[in-house]
């Protein structure tokens, strides 16, 4: 379990430290370019419509881990429109609080005691 969470870590900052510098470069306006991109159809937009399927299923397994109560959908949405770093710290966090048990780690805590 250490070698993933260090794999988490080093996404988390990864993504980070590469926003940081595209947000000083270009503002926050990623909704037009992300869905330019897909309207376009061309690789940048393949490529952002698969990212948005995986975004997709982050937001909803947050959301079901969490048994759709209202801090799983908060999480949800929270890992939709916050991708990986949300994601990573999630999963980094989660894995501590698993007691490094997996099926507590991807079912969550109610439905691995079944």
């Amino acid at each position: 379990m250490a070698q993933f969470r260090i794999l988490l870590v080093v996404i988390f900052l990864s993504v980070v430290a590469y926003t940081i510098p595209v947000i000083g470069n270009h503002g926050l306006g990623l909704f037009g370019v992300f869905f330019g991109d897909i309207a376009e159809m061309a690789w940048p937009g393949q490529f952002n419509l698969d990212f948005l399927g995986f975004l997709t299923l982050s937001g909803f397994w947050l959301a079901w881990r969490n048994d759709f109560t209202p801090k799983g959908l908060a999480l949800g949405a929270l890992g939709f429109f916050g991708g990986a770093p949300v994601l990573t710290a999630y999963l980094f966090f989660a894995s501590r609080t698993a007691n490094d048990d997996l099926r507590i780690l991807l079912l969550g805590p109610t439905r691995a005691a079944r």
